[in-house]
């Protein structure tokens, strides 16, 4: 898979700082040998050095010795973290008692409070936590990235089309964080996705799609409206973004739809970034996408906070954790 293949090869190029908090977690302990092994990331695991080995040991792992053990416990900067949280937090009602246990107990937050302080790049959780558990941390401490107020999630879509997107490749948002997004939120989730689409997807030249059940003004309706004007504002926060909209699916990605529909249109017929008009329909569209059309669904990629910290399913693979490394070590690098 060559494009899986080349952000491997980007992450190894510049190796950033990838935190992994759920260190005692089988899954994520073996993607971290792994990466270490190849030289993917520095990895940065939390917990008690000699239980981290001696669990590594039981599996069998070989690398782990070369990883970054911060733990909470010993660690000369945990409480420079717990004033840090305090600082962020205390307007919101948390003292410094409760940081402290927070900063000690909670591994997520710990890791979050390393990226903070500028001692790591980017954080993976989520083979044991829920979303929730992932993002909070995230929002509290590390916070949207500038100009943005709305999480989102993209999809890596590599299809067996090359006629369409990107030799086959697309990357589609919001399929993963934020129901039903206003105007202004879905201009937001373009210009992240359009993004990602670099960072990650590795597109010279992302070309976004508002998507849409009207094309140009085909059919009247409120939603057809909201994502008009998501077109327009995100125009306003990335004048270079190459966008358009409304546009339905075929006119996005056909050429000789596009040309009918949207004559004139930079986009339509060339599109390689799908914007989904509301999370319903982002959700259902690559899963369609993926199971009827045998696409393979790398993801989500979480985007919006200013860095990187990404969700894992609880059903996740070794290798889907691996990738997610390789995925976030490029995001790091561009949010830098």
């Amino acid at each position: 898979m060559a494009l899986i293949d080349n952000i491997i090869a980007r992450a190894k190029s510049n190796k950033q700082r990838i935190v992994l908090p759920e260190s005692f977690e089988e899954r994520t302990i073996t993607a971290a040998d792994q990466a270490l092994r190849d030289e993917l990331a520095d990895i940065i695991l939390i917990g008690n050095r000699e239980k981290i080995l001696a669990y590594a040991a039981e599996l069998g792992l070989k690398n782990i010795e070369k990883a970054t053990i911060i733990d909470p416990a010993t660690s000369e900067k945990t409480e420079e973290y717990a004033q840090l949280l305090f600082q962020l937090r205390q307007k919101k009602g948390m003292t410094i008692e409760v940081a402290r246990k927070t900063v000690s107990e909670n591994p997520l937050y710990f890791g979050c409070l390393i990226i903070k302080s500028g001692d790591a790049d980017g954080q993976i959780s989520g083979a044991l936590s829920t979303t929730g558990d992932t993002l909070r941390p995230a929002l509290q401490i590390i916070k949207c990235a500038p100009g943005i107020s709305c999480v989102s999630g993209a999809m890596l879509l590599i299809t067996q089309t090359p006629e369409y997107g990107e030799d086959g490749v697309l990357v589609m948002g919001d399929i993963a964080v934020t129901p039903a997004p206003d105007a202004a939120q879905l201009a937001q989730i373009a210009v992240c996705t359009a993004q990602t689409a670099k960072s990650v997807a590795g597109f010279a030249d992302p070309r976004v799609a508002m998507l849409s059940f009207s094309t140009k003004g085909s059919a009247k309706h409120e939603v057809v409206d909201k994502v008009v004007e998501a077109t327009r504002l995100a125009k306003e926060l990335d004048p270079s973004l190459k966008i358009d909209g409304e546009l339905q699916a075929d006119a996005a990605l056909v050429p000789s739809v596009g040309s009918k529909k949207a004559p004139g249109s930079e986009i339509a017929g060339k599109a390689n970034v799908l914007i989904a008009p509301n999370l319903e329909v982002g959700n259902i569209g690559y899963k369609l996408v993926q199971r009827l059309g045998r696409a393979d669904a790398i993801g989500p990629i979480l985007q919006g906070i200013a860095r990187p910290v990404n969700d894992l399913s609880r059903g996740c693979s070794v290798d889907d954790i691996y990738k997610m490394i390789a995925i976030t070590a490029c995001q790091a690098m561009d949010a830098k």
